[in-house]
Order: structure tokens, then sequence, then C-alpha cells
């Protein structure tokens, strides 16, 4: 196994955590379906679907919608809130840097905060903007790195190992400059938008407890440094909590997101 397939491995594996804090996202998927022009159907992938938040959101407007996601178990999980909720959703395992689909297969193509996490950002894009047909629109949600999401996981890779040579940050993903050099002359019209995700929580160490338990890379770092490395596990929390605190108020977390729009050619 190389290096890339090994990361995705331990990416796969990571992200089984997340199904709890799945509903923190659900304010976000109306609108990035809103900033892509869903419509009663039209043809929707949903990259990187997680537990189907913003496939389902799509499918309730009366979409015709895919979703596909690296980790079986949230397939799983949005399976379930598809059949709890009565919508007809193709689900499946798959990989964002190998689409198992035909090229031109969809109207629109949505990632809410999870293409950003493929470890070649070059071969994703490619991916997403082949299966989408001329005229179509692709549309995601990202992390900023200046703001506390990114942060987060530019504390992630502080504590952690490095990885493999020539894996961007994922927050990248949040820099518009960076968007528009990733999507090149493949897209017009690339539009960016900006909002605030609330996660309302009763203290900075409340949060810091759902991120470690839930948010795969801070869960495996946890886990590893409690193993091998307590003292540096406590020197990544008091600094987690700092972060955290920047951010905290009224209880609740401000998480600041850039949405991302624009048309194939």
């Amino acid at each position: 196994m190389d290096s890339i397939e090994k990361l995705k491995e331990n990416a796969r594996r990571a992200w089984a955590t997340f199904g709890p804090t799945e509903m923190l996202t659900a304010s976000v998927a109306p609108r990035l379906v809103r900033l892509a022009g869903v419509t009663a159907g039209a043809r929707v992938l949903d990259v990187g679907c997680g537990t189907g938040v913003a496939a389902l959101t799509a499918a309730r407007l009366g979409a015709t919608v895919t979703g596909i996601d690296l980790t079986p178990e949230l397939v799983a999980q949005a399976r379930a809130n598809a059949s709890l909720m009565g919508l007809g959703v193709d689900l499946r395992e798959a990989d964002a840097e190998a689409l198992p689909f035909e090229d031109a297969s969809f109207d629109i193509v949505l990632s809410q905060f999870a293409h950003m996490f493929a470890p070649r950002p070059e071969v994703a894009t490619a991916e997403m903007l082949r299966v989408l047909k001329p005229g179509g629109t692709i549309a995601f949600s990202t992390w900023p790195p200046e703001h506390f999401v990114g942060a987060m996981f530019a504390l992630v890779a502080k504590y952690a190992p490095p990885g493999p040579p020539g894996v961007p940050p994922s927050q990248l993903w949040g820099d518009p400059h960076v968007v528009r050099e990733r999507l090149g002359g493949a897209v017009k019209n690339v539009h960016f938008a900006r909002d605030v995700m609330r996660v309302q929580v009763l203290s900075v160490q409340h949060h810091r407890l759902l991120m470690e338990r839930n948010i795969g890379p801070m869960t495996k770092l946890v886990e590893a440094l409690g193993a091998n490395a307590a003292p540096r596990l406590a020197e990544l929390r008091a600094e987690f909590e700092a972060l955290i605190a920047l951010y905290f108020e009224d209880n609740h977390v401000r998480q600041d997101y850039l949405l991302t729009r624009a048309v194939k050619v």
C-alpha cells in the first residue's frame, strides 16, 4: 500500500466516529443547496456525503441525488437517515479521487466540508469536474485557514507525525485565491460567499471533548498522544482550549466557513 492509499485507509477509519456530530452542519446544508441552485429533477452528486446531511436536504427538494463517502459507517448512517425521511437516494462507498460515474453524469456537484480532505486536490477537482456536465454547477463549503476550524486542523498537524510529502493542508480549500487556482479555466462565474455556523456548547471544555471524541483527525491524535506521549497530550489540550476560547461566547462556538460556486465551461 503506497503512502496515499495508507492515508486514505487511515482517514476511512478515523472519520467513522463523526456520526454523533452530524447535525452540527444541518444549518449549513440548506445554504449550500440554495447557492448551488438545486431544484426538483436536477441530477445531484454529493461528494463526501457523510451521514447524508446535504444529500438529503437536496433530495427533499425533489432532486435526484447520489451521495458517496469513503467511510462505510457514515454511508450506513446516511442510508438509515434516508429511510427515516422516506427519500430515495443512491448512497454508496466511493473515493472522491476515483468517482465511479460516467463523464457529464450530473447537473450539480456538491461537497459540504468533505472533498477538501482528499489528499490530492488536483485529482479530486478533476474528478468532480469530469462527472459534471458542461454548464453544470459545482458548489462546496470549506473551512478557511484563518478561522477556528482551519486553525484546529493546523493545530492537529503541529502535533501529529508528518503526512506524505506533497499533500497540502485541507484548510487551503478555504482560501479563495487557492480555490480559483485549483478550478482554473475549467469553470466560469466563480462566486464566493461567507457565513457562520454556531455550535451550541456549554463550555470551552465541552467543545474540546466533542471534537476529541468525534472529529477523526483529532480523535486519532488524542488516542496516539494518550498512549505514547501523555505530556504532549496535556500541551495539545491546553493549546486547543485556548483556541476555542477565542471563538466561544454565549454558549456557542463561532465557526466561519467559505462557500464557493462555479459553472463548468
